[in-house]
């Protein structure tokens, strides 16, 4: 028997190259770079208890966490990506981790909505116009996503287009660090909207603990005078803050300009601000086509499958639980229809 050689062994296909064949290593990930405003660093510190100089301690501290409580959840540990859970918890560790927990869980619960998410795949509902971001944000910063549920003819597609389209919007909007510190604010017209299609947007705000985005507001008009009678079955699926968001104007244009400008609005709402023009909020996410694919259009990984048999970490909600919940809103989603 002869002795084995000392040098180190190295596969046939990697022998046949010379050094300078070799593939080069993959790059590493970017490290994270503050796309924020002063304006909004300073924002972000009194509002959302965030420090410049502790804020890779911070992310650090919940991708260990992740590690630690949740080695089986498969989700990306990049700085950017775990910054929108702690600031949309205020950087609470413990919540950030149950957030992003509740966002998987989510995903993987609600398979008509979250597989082959991309934005191809809803044109339908985008070229209805049934829901846009306007041009112009709020005073404070925030986003305006509009909602018209007139639009949604239901012998077209199902009910989940819908909901498809709004979490694409949500997961362009949250991708913005300024989007993750002024939040969002939401406009919802009822107009000529059947008491059937009235519950159509109690179920998406209903499961916002799944989703790491601020909603600052919601503005209701032209709802139909049974709203009242329907937002008191959906408000007990939303938090006390939430609720306490919402406006339901009805037809008075005026009530709604006390909070919300005549110069950022469309001149369907009494805005000075042009006709609403959904086009070109439908060329940002049809851009995006390549980004979706790579987040929501790949194999789930076998760990998903053993998160969802394993035991959550103590202090957080188990999966048994998160579906649960999310159940209940299908079944009021569907129910509605």
């Amino acid at each position: 028997m002869s002795e084995e050689s000392d040098s180190p062994r190295t596969s046939p296909s990697a022998a046949s190259l010379s050094e300078n064949e070799l593939p080069p290593p993959p790059p590493e990930p970017p490290g994270y770079v503050c796309s924020l405003t002063e304006e909004l660093v300073t924002k972000a510190r009194e509002e959302l208890q965030e420090k410049p100089e502790w804020r890779l301690r911070d992310v650090q501290a919940l991708r260990d966490m992740v590690r630690k409580e949740c080695p089986n959840l498969s989700t990306s540990l990049d700085d950017a990506f775990l910054l929108r859970f702690l600031r949309a918890r205020k950087f609470d560790y413990d919540r950030a981790l149950q957030l992003l927990v509740n966002y998987h869980s989510c995903r993987r619960s609600w398979p008509e909505v979250f597989n082959n998410l991309k934005p191809s795949a809803v044109k339908d509902v985008l070229a209805s116009g049934f829901l846009t971001v306007l041009p112009h944000t709020d005073p404070r910063g925030c986003h305006i996503l509009c909602i018209r549920p007139d639009r949604w003819i239901p012998s077209n597609y199902p009910i989940t287009e819908n909901i498809r389209a709004i979490y694409l919007t949500l997961e362009k909007l949250i991708q913005s660090e300024e989007t993750q510190v002024n939040g969002i604010v939401i406009l919802a017209d009822y107009k000529g909207v059947s008491l059937s299609k009235a519950s159509h947007f109690g179920p998406f705000i209903a499961k916002k603990d799944g989703f790491p985005i601020r909603i600052k507001a919601v503005h209701v008009v032209n709802e139909p005078r049974i709203f009242k009678g329907i937002f008191a079955i959906i408000k007990p699926f939303l938090k006390e803050k939430i609720a306490n968001r919402f406006f339901l104007h009805g037809s008075d244009l005026n009530s709604l300009h006390t909070n919300l400008p005549r110069s950022i609005l469309p001149k369907e709402y009494g805005g000075t601000a042009g006709e609403l023009d959904t086009t070109a909020w439908n060329a940002v996410l049809l851009a995006s086509e390549e980004d979706f694919v790579r987040e929501f259009c790949q194999p789930v990984p076998v760990c998903d499958s053993i998160l969802g048999q394993a035991l959550p970490p103590e202090g957080l909600s188990s999966d048994a639980q998160c579906d649960d919940s999310l159940r209940a809103v299908k079944s009021q989603l569907y129910s509605c229809y």
